[in-house]
């Protein structure tokens, strides 16, 4: 699991993510969110192009990055999920809390 954080000016964050989102990977995502939001960047993309899998360890990090930006201000949105990370916002009824953008670029620009 690889994850890089890209700085885009106005408090916005990207965070791209490679590999599965899951219990052992989580907590990197939650502390990955958390620096950024520390740092002033309060609006985070998770680009999820590269996210091969998610389960509910993934998804609970997402939801407790969302949590960790909402109280800075600012928000968590997340960009270019697969048809398995589709599928799993789905059927947890995520989707509505985590909407997604096609690209971590429109999240806050779109």
């Amino acid at each position: 699991m690889q994850f890089t954080v890209t700085d885009q000016g106005d408090g916005i964050a990207v965070v791209h993510i490679a590999g599965r989102l899951n219990m052992v990977t989580a907590p990197r995502l939650r502390e990955v969110v958390a620096a950024s939001v520390a740092a002033g960047q309060n609006r985070v993309a998770v680009d999820l192009s590269d996210v091969d899998f998610i389960d509910s360890s993934g998804l609970g990090a997402l939801i407790g990055g969302l949590k960790t930006a909402r109280q800075a201000g600012g928000d968590l949105r997340i960009a270019a999920p697969n048809e398995q990370v589709r599928l799993v916002l789905q059927l947890t009824n995520m989707e509505r809390v985590l909407t997604a953008y096609p690209a971590a670029s429109d999240a806050f620009h779109g």
